[in-house]
């Protein structure tokens, strides 16, 4: 089965989880709660009006949970390494394999430094798609960009790292665009998994 593993649960990285796991593809989430995001109030942000970025963090969770995201919370990546087969992370506990790895940890850029992607600069080198020098590596948010640090442009790239994964799973060009109907069925099937 492909899966995913996404180091950071700011914007950047529960975005990508929550757009990867919705559309199948298993997805467990390294979250130390380092975001930027317990710093900021949310008044730039298209529908929502006004609100902490503490309590925004906390919705985007369970919005992720609700989907069967795995988040290991607190649970600290040390290392990513290329493997024939993909990735493996190593934290504390133990070791991880995945098919794909998002990269999400903010401004801090020594995984991906580590793992060998390009650098532009003092950035990682990524696309439109996220994606990094390193087949199915991706870089979100403020690891791509210079200080171009806002939740709706982190969430966006962690949206843009997802679908081009989804994409590639696919073998096509692949959009997540929901209708009304499928609030129905999917809230329905979440309720009768709770």
């Amino acid at each position: 089965m492909t899966n995913v593993i996404v180091v950071g649960g700011g914007p950047a990285g529960l975005s990508a989880a929550l757009f990867t796991q919705k559309n199948g593809i298993e997805t467990t989430v390294f979250d130390t709660d380092a975001t930027w995001m317990h710093k900021a109030h949310l008044f730039n942000y298209p529908g929502i009006g006004s609100q902490d970025g503490s309590v925004y963090m906390d919705t985007l969770r369970n919005q992720v949970d609700n989907f069967g995201v795995e988040r290991k919370q607190g649970e600290e990546v040390t290392d990513v390494e290329s493997t024939d087969d993909g990735f493996t992370v190593t934290t504390d506990d133990g070791e991880y394999d995945a098919d794909y790895v998002v990269l999400a940890t903010g401004a801090n850029r020594d995984l991906a430094e580590s793992l060998g992607c390009d650098f532009d600069g003092d950035v990682v080198d990524v696309g439109v798609t996220m994606e990094t020098s390193v087949e199915g590596a991706y870089a979100t948010g403020a690891m791509g960009r210079t200080e171009e640090w806002q939740a709706v442009i982190s969430a966006g790239d962690g949206a843009a790292a997802a679908l081009n994964i989804l994409s590639t799973e696919k073998g096509e060009n692949y959009h997540d665009f929901d209708v009304p109907a499928d609030a129905d069925e999917v809230f329905g099937e979440m309720a009768d998994e709770n």
